[in-house]
C-alpha cells in the first residue's frame, strides 16, 4: 500500500473534508451541487439508461423543482414523499425541495398495501410525488386523496392526476435569486429515510443537513473520489447508502455516479465496463451473488480501483477481492438514524471497523454485555459492564450534543417514544445517553470490531431490515391462520437470516390463498421462505412465543417433525419441503 493509499491518508481526508461543516452552517448539500454546476459545468454528474445530467444540469433541474416547491406552496418543514425508482431525476427532486426548506420522505418503492400506507401516514406529507408505474400500487395502498396528499405523477400519465414533469418544464433552471431563498441551516430537517429498527413497522428516522453533509464529504475522503472517478450504484435511492453516501460522496468530489434500477448479477460486469466505472457500491447480499455466477472475462476486465460497503461476509472476503480482482475493500458499518459508525480503512479481512485513538474522543463506542431477556447487564453500581476482548454484546455509541461534533448526534424519528427507546441511559456515569444500534459485535484484542449477529425483532434479508411483527401481523390477517411467529433462520450460501414463520392454522387453510395475500400486503425481502405448522405455538412464563427455540430448531424436517413448507424460487410458490428438497437447499442447489 502505497503512502498516499495507507489507512493514515484516508482518515486524514475524511477529517479535512468535513472539518468545515460546523463553522459553515448556512452551506448545505443543495448549496455544494449549485457550486458544482457552475465549478464542473459540462462534466457527467448523474448517469443511467434513462437519463444523463452533467453537474449544470442536475443544477438547473434541482433549481427547477426549487421553484415549483415555492410555487406550490410548500413551506419550510412541509414534507413530500418521493415514490420512484432510482434515477437522475430522484436525486434533482429532494436536492430541489431541499433547497428550499422542504423535507423529502423517501418511500421503499418495494412496499405495497398497509406498509405503505403506514409509511405515508408517519411523514403526513402536503404531495406526494410517484413515478407513472408506480400510482397504481400508492393509490391501492393510500386512495387517490393519499390522505391531505396531492399526489403528482411523473411519467406517462393516464390516472387523471397532476402531471409533474410536464410542470417542471415551465420553471426557470438558473441560480433561486435572494428573493427566493429561504433561510437554512445544517440543523434543519432534510430527508426522512424509513428504517425498521428494531420492533414493529417501519420507523420514519430524521436526516438533517448536517448528516447529509457529513455522509457525503467524510466518505468523499475515505474513498479519495476524483473527477475522474465513476461509481457503479445499483442499491436503491431510497435508503442511505444507495442514495446519499454512494452519490453524494462522488459529487462532492467531482466524478459520476452511474446509476441502475435494480441490481442484475449476470450484467454487473458489463455494465461496470460499459460506463467506465472505477468504484462500486456493495452490500453484502450482492457480492455473494456476483460469486455464484460463472466466470466471465468481464468480471476482471474492469478499472475498478475501490469498493465501498457493509455485510460483506468472512466466508467470502477473500474469495470476493480475489476472484474479481479488485485492489482495496473499504468496508464499514453504519445506520441511517444511528451516531455510530465503524470503518475498515486498512483491509483487515472479515472487520467493520476499529476507531483510531486519535478519534476515539469524537466517536466513543462501547460493546456492553446483555443478560438472557437482551437487556444490558448493570454492576451493583447501576452502571452497564463493558465487554472483554472478543466477548460478544451489544454495540452502543455515546450521544454528544455539540454542535461541532456532527457525526455523535442521534436525531431520532417522528415518534417521541421509538427515539427514546432507542436511547440507553446512566451507561457508564450518571446521566450520559447511549445509541442502541441493536447489533450483537465483537472486538478483538487489536481494537477491530466484528459484526455478529442481530438482536430484537429484526432480521437482514436481501438487503433489507424486516420486522418479524409486521411480517407476523400480516399473516394471522390471512384467512385459516390463527396464530403466527416470524424469525430468522441461517441458509447455506445466503447472507443474512430468510424469513420464517411458525403459524398455527384452522381446516380452512390454504397455503395458495396465504402466497396472493402475502404479495398484495408485504414486499417481496417481507414474504417468509419457510413455513412450519404448528398444532400450537409455545409460550414463555410472560406470554411472549419462544422465537429463539423454534430459530435454533431450523427447518430440517428429520428433526422438526411436523409439515414443513418452502417458498420455491423457481415456482413462486409454497411447496410441501421433504429431506430430498431439504438436502438440495443445504447443498446450494437451490440458491434463495
Amino acid at each position: 500500500m502505497n503512502a498516499e493509499s495507507s489507512p493514515a491518508k484516508a482518515w486524514l481526508r475524511a477529517l479535512e473534508r468535513t472539518a468545515s461543516i460546523a463553522a459553515h452552517p448556512h452551506r448545505v448539500l443543495p448549496t455544494v451541487i449549485e457550486d458544482l454546476g457552475t465549478r464542473f459545468g459540462e462534466a457527467p454528474a448523474l448517469l443511467s439508461d434513462r437519463e444523463c445530467f452533467s453537474y449544470r444540469e442536475l443544477a438547473e433541474r434541482a433549481n427547477r423543482y426549487a421553484r415549483w416547491a415555492l410555487d406550490t406552496g410548500i413551506a419550510k418543514g412541509d414534507v413530500v414523499g418521493l415514490f420512484m425508482p432510482s434515477r437522475p431525476e430522484y436525486m434533482a427532486i429532494w436536492l430541489g425541495i431541499t433547497q428550499i426548506g422542504g423535507v423529502v420522505g423517501l418511500l421503499n418503492t418495494h412496499l405495497v398495501g398497509p406498509s405503505l400506507a403506514h409509511c405515508v401516514e408517519l411523514v403526513a406529507p402536503k404531495h406526494i410525488i410517484a413515478a407513472a408505474e408506480l400510482v397504481e400500487v400508492l393509490t391501492h395502498a393510500v386512495g387517490r386523496a393519499a390522505g391531505a396528499a396531492t399526489i403528482w405523477v411523473h411519467g406517462p400519465n393516464d390516472h387523471g392526476l397532476p402531471s409533474l414533469d410536464r410542470e417542471i418544464e415551465g420553471y426557470a433552471g438558473d441560480a433561486l435569486g435572494s428573493a427566493e431563498r429561504r433561510p437554512l441551516t445544517i440543523d434543519d430537517l432534510a430527508l426522512y429515510i424509513y428504517t425498521s429498527g428494531t420492533t414493529g413497522l417501519p420507523k420514519a428516522a430524521r436526516v438533517s443537513h448536517a448528516r447529509l453533509m457529513q455522509w457525503s464529504h467524510w466518505f468523499a475522503g475515505l474513498m479519495d473520489t476524483r473527477p475522474g472517478d465513476r461509481m457503479y450504484n445499483c442499491l436503491p435511492m431510497y435508503h442511505s447508502v444507495g442514495g446519499i453516501l454512494a452519490t453524494g460522496a462522488v459529487l462532492v468530489g467531482g466524478g459520476a455516479v452511474v446509476l441502475c434500477e435494480r441490481f442484475s448479477a449476470r450484467r454487473f460486469w458489463s455494465d461496470v465496463i460499459r460506463w467506465d466505472c472505477t468504484l462500486f457500491q456493495y452490500i453484502g447480499e450482492l457480492c455473494r451473488y456476483l460469486l455464484h455466477t460463472e466466470p466471465a472475462p468481464e468480471e476482471t476486465a474492469h478499472r475498478i480501483r475501490l469498493v465501498c460497503g457493509n455485510g460483506l461476509g468472512a466466508d467470502i472476503w477473500a474469495a470476493f477481492k480475489s476472484r474479481f480482482r479488485l485492489p482495496t475493500i473499504l468496508e464499514f458499518y453504519a445506520s441511517t438514524e444511528g451516531n455510530l459508525s465503524l470503518f475498515n480503512v486498512d483491509g483487515q479481512s472479515a472487520a467493520i471497523g476499529r476507531i483510531p485513538a486519535f478519534l476515539a474522543h469524537r466517536s466513543a463506542a462501547a460493546l456492553v454485555r446483555l443478560d438472557a431477556s437482551g437487556e444490558p447487564v448493570r454492576d451493583e453500581r447501576g452502571f452497564c459492564r463493558r465487554c472483554d476482548p472478543n466477548e460478544v454484546g451489544e454495540a452502543i455509541g455515546k450521544i454528544l450534543t455539540d454542535g461541532v461534533n456532527v457525526s455523535a448526534r442521534f436525531e431520532g424519528y417522528t415518534s417521541v417514544d421509538a427515539t427514546e427507546q432507542k436511547i440507553l441511559r446512566n451507561v457508564f456515569e450518571p446521566d450520559d445517553a447511549w445509541f442502541r444500534t441493536g447489533d450483537l459485535m465483537r472486538r478483538d484484542a487489536k481494537g477491530y470490531f466484528y459484526f455478529v449477529d442481530r438482536i430484537g425483532d429484526t432480521f437482514r434479508w436481501k438487503g433489507e431490515n424486516v420486522s418479524t411483527a409486521e411480517v407476523a401481523q400480516v399473516l394471522c390477517a390471512c384467512p385459516g391462520v390463527l396464530d403466527a411467529v416470524v424469525y430468522g433462520v441461517s441458509v447455506p450460501g445466503a447472507d443474512g437470516r430468510a424469513g420464517m414463520a411458525a403459524i398455527v392454522v384452522s381446516p380452512r387453510f390454504d397455503v395458495t390463498t396465504l402466497r396472493r395475500h402475502l404479495a398484495d400486503r408485504l414486499p417481496e425481502y417481507a414474504h417468509p421462505v419457510l413455513l412450519r405448522v404448528r398444532a400450537e405455538l409455545e409460550l414463555t412464563p410472560t406470554f411472549k412465543p419462544k422465537r429463539q427455540e423454534l430459530s435454533h430448531e431450523g427447518y430440517d424436517p428429520a428433526v422438526v417433525g411436523e409439515a414443513l413448507y418452502l417458498r420455491h424460487p423457481e415456482h413462486d410458490a409454497f411447496v410441501p419441503l421433504d429431506a430430498d428438497l431439504y438436502h438440495r437447499l443445504q447443498t446450494g442447489r437451490i440458491r434463495l
